[in-house]
């Protein structure tokens, strides 16, 4: 993945539940055609050993900005699927 171009993900102001948070990155990253990106993600976030650790991993993945901030994305919330392996 180019992290030097990450994409915009709307989690700041989001409810902080690491599964909210993961499952918007998720989509995100899946809604940019980053699939096997989401995939790998979600296994770090739910393998690490705290909270900070799972958001760290997240913004290595996507851009944090406000959820009221206009995206170049549509629709980022509708049918999240969030998948454990």
């Amino acid at each position: 993945m180019n992290k030097s171009h990450k994409p915009k993900s709307p989690i700041i102001g989001a409810d902080g539940n690491i599964f909210n948070l993961v499952a918007i990155a998720s989509k995100t990253l899946k809604t940019n055609g980053l699939v096997n990106e989401a995939q790998e993600m979600s296994k770090r976030v739910f393998t690490s050993s705290s909270y900070e650790e799972a958001l760290q991993i997240i913004t290595e993945y996507i851009e944090p900005v406000d959820v009221n901030e206009s995206l170049d994305e549509h629709d980022l919330y509708d049918d999240f699927d969030l998948e454990i392996e």
